[in-house]
């Protein structure tokens, strides 16, 4: 989920407009309501659960979630670019649709972009 909302933030930072923000929990939607505010960004931040509800699509979609979760999400998602990370570097995402493009790591966590196929 969008948890306290700081990739929200950097990508509304960095020019992306439309940035939308998920979170089964509500406090982490809070938060992240909160810390957008205080940073002078927009972004649509809703309560939702990304295994269960359906998911806004988006060309651009950033899951930073463990790797329990990260091939269930990535097949409910409607975008053409998908960057997922919050694993560590060991673990490599097999998305079914998405092929891998990218890889980052550092100090053992890892980054991964994949274009829908």
């Amino acid at each position: 989920g969008c948890g306290s909302g700081v990739l929200a933030i950097a990508a509304a930072k960095l020019g992306f407009s439309s940035v939308i923000a998920v979170d089964r929990d509500e406090a982490a939607v809070e938060a992240a309501a909160r810390n957008t505010a205080l940073n002078g960004v927009d972004a649509d931040i809703s309560r939702l659960d990304a295994l269960a509800d359906p998911l806004p699509s988006a060309r651009i979609a950033v899951a930073n979630i463990s790797e329990q979760v990260v091939e269930a999400v990535a097949e409910r998602l409607s975008c053409e670019l998908l960057v997922t990370s919050g694993y560590f570097e060991p673990y490599v995402p097999s998305l079914a649709g998405f092929r891998r493009l990218r890889r980052r790591t550092l100090e053992g966590w890892a980054a991964d972009l994949h274009h829908r196929e």
